[in-house]
């Protein structure tokens, strides 16, 4: 089965109008497991596609992120099976019939194939699809570094401008604070001196003017000589 730029096209003016006829069969196409959400990488995946009526047969076809359609197999109503470039078997996927289920398997799941795969049916002269199936590789998250350093395209490390900008305002702060503790711890020194030299001068002082009151001389009996006064005559 050859695919024409022309079927492509009128493939996806159907996709456009899903809900208008894709829901006549009743077509769904969904992961074999149902516990499943995601593929794995280079493990087999299996999709399925059930009708609610017999036809005569379905192709799968997947979406690329960009939207580009890409035909996968046909599957004929005798579970015959033509892959792309009108191939009775492909490397890469498997296909076949078991009822009313129209079976794909991606044998080994790998990045191109991932997208939103869909079943689609021709019936006079109409095409019937699917809702689709996304099969995406789970969307991993990894941490920002932390390390100071960038390093640039020539495997030069050269420190981060913000840890720049941080150790000149350290510096700054730095200075400011040893002047402020010029400022006030000096005249504190210089008071403190002052007040040193003050209490050395009031000692000094005050030993020398007990040294000059110590100098008097006293009687041997303690008390001072005083004159003894004359005698008051009486008239």
């Amino acid at each position: 089965m050859s695919w024409s730029p022309a079927l492509l096209l009128l493939l996806a003016l159907g996709l456009c109008c899903t809900g208008i006829r894709g829901q006549r069969y009743g077509m769904t196409a969904r992961f074999r497991d149902r516990s499943i959400t995601h593929p794995r990488l280079r493990e087999q995946l299996e999709l399925e596609c059930l009708t609610d009526k017999e036809d005569s047969g379905i192709s799968w076809v997947r979406q690329d992120r960009s939207g580009t359609l890409h035909f996968i197999v046909f599957i004929s109503s005798m579970s015959r099976t033509t892959f792309a470039g009108n191939q009775k078997t492909s490397t890469r996927f498997e296909a076949r019939k078991d009822s009313r289920l129209y079976r794909l398997v991606v044998k080994s799941f790998m990045p191109q194939d991932e997208g939103n795969y869909f079943c689609l049916m021709n019936s006079n002269q109409v095409l019937y699809f699917s809702p689709s199936q996304p099969a995406f590789f789970p969307v991993t998250t990894t941490a920002a570094p932390t390390a100071p350093a960038a390093t640039t395209q020539h495997g030069i490390t050269e420190k981060d401008p913000c840890l720049r900008t941080l150790d000149s305002e350290t510096s700054k702060e730095k200075e400011l604070n040893f002047f402020c503790d010029i400022f006030i711890w000096v005249p504190l020194a210089g008071a403190c001196v002052l007040l040193l030299l003050a209490l050395a001068v009031t000692i000094i002082l005050c030993q020398q003017t007990r040294r000059r009151r110590c100098r008097c001389k006293r009687p041997a009996n303690g008390k001072p000589n005083v004159k003894p006064s004359a005698p008051n005559q009486h008239m």
